[in-house]
């Protein structure tokens, strides 16, 4: 087993995994790193973990060491100048005439390469746009399109619940998510209802996503006929979490409700019936 750090170039970003050769680094620690020929700040993530081998890429790089107060000092002075970067580019991408949307600036610990990130609804030529950031900030310039979750991810925000998005707290990565699991669970196939700030599904559709699923293999579907207590009936709702069914019963007006336990034992009690009679 080959014992790795991992570590984030950005809140609730994408963990990355170096190599800490003989040195010892705790959470939330910034250390500096290289990766794509530039030199990154980068928070510890995950101090210590062990993987085998052939888990790990082929070139397993070292972490550099610990950021000390003079790098920390350089990292908040790239932010601030990123802050500029920002609304020179935004002033570029309008006399360029694009239709293109900034969202984040960025540069490399060792400002080596600027990163500006956009968001638009097709291909964007920026050929000229990057000549013109170039010969702005003297370096090397990279524009990369993300997605709308991106954005969200990158922007924040505070989502229908009430807290702040996940995506821009703890998700490191995205979750795939389907219209299916709406479905699963019950929820309303309104989109303003289930969709985040970004306008995709929201992530934790996901997160109880498991539990519903075993919910369904144990418990009736909606409209099947079951032996409950009181007699037979008709499935007309589900608590999938409570694992409660509630049933139709044949003379009554109102729906009966019953734990799933309650209708096994029923339908048990009534073959075990049938087959003494």
């Amino acid at each position: 087993m080959v014992e790795v750090v991992g570590v984030r170039y950005r809140p609730a970003g994408h963990i990355y995994y170096f190599s800490p050769g003989k040195a010892e680094y705790q959470y939330d620690e910034k250390v500096i790193v290289e990766s794509q020929q530039a030199k990154f700040m980068a928070t510890v993530a995950i101090p210590k973990k062990e993987f085998a081998p052939e888990d790990l890429p082929e070139e397993l790089k070292p972490i550099l060491h610990k950021a000390s107060a003079k790098e920390l000092a350089k990292a908040e002075e790239n932010q601030q100048d990123a802050k500029e970067a920002f609304q020179i580019a935004k002033k570029k991408i309008k006399e360029h005439g694009l239709e293109m949307k900034l969202i984040q600036v960025e540069y490399t610990f060792d400002r080596s390469k600027i990163i500006f990130s956009f968001t638009a609804d097709g291909r964007v030529d920026f050929r000229e746009l990057v000549k013109d950031l170039a010969a702005v900030f003297r370096t090397r310039i990279e524009l990369r399109q993300v997605g709308v979750r991106d954005e969200a991810k990158a922007l924040g925000g505070i989502g229908p619940c009430g807290r702040q998005l996940c995506c821009s707290t703890f998700l490191g990565d995205f979750i795939p998510v389907s219209i299916k699991m709406a479905k699963d669970q019950g929820l309303s196939l309104n989109p303003a209802k289930i969709s985040g700030l970004c306008g995709r599904l929201m992530c934790c559709l996901k997160y109880e996503n498991d539990e519903y699923k075993v919910a369904k293999k144990e418990m009736p579907d909606y409209g099947k006929e079951v032996i409950t207590p009181d007699g037979k009936g008709r499935v007309v709702g589900l608590n999938m979490l409570s694992r409660i069914v509630k049933v139709r019963l044949a003379g009554r007006e109102a729906a009966v409700e019953f734990t799933n336990e309650e209708i096994k034992e029923a339908t048990a009690l009534a073959k075990a019936g049938e087959t003494i009679g």
